[in-house]
């Protein structure tokens, strides 16, 4: 759990700096993140769309890790806990163990 939570807040990092498609982070393109945004804000989120799911299923997991003490997450209003479960969710085969 705490690894899928690492990858969320990751995530959500991800899109607070990034500002074009041309910047990514941990292999993930701002698109990317922009696009799983939705699915990982409360308080009643959408599930994962297919492009956010492709961005996640091309990141580099244990990059995504070392976000996971971030506490911009939650000042974006990403919820960890839903963003935990977006691996799950996009039926990733190997989800980060961090």
């Amino acid at each position: 759990m705490k690894g899928l939570q690492a990858l969320i807040l990751a995530m959500v990092t991800v899109m607070a700096i990034a500002t074009t498609d041309a910047q990514s982070i941990c292999s993930m393109p701002a698109s990317g993140l922009m696009a799983c945004k939705p699915a990982v804000t409360p308080p009643n989120p959408p599930p994962p769309t297919s492009t956010c799911c492709s961005a996640l299923s091309h990141a580099d997991m244990r990059c995504l890790c070392s976000y996971k003490n971030s506490k911009l997450l939650p000042s974006l209003g990403i919820d960890p806990n839903l963003a935990m479960k977006l691996p799950s969710l996009c039926k990733l085969p190997h989800p980060a163990n961090c």
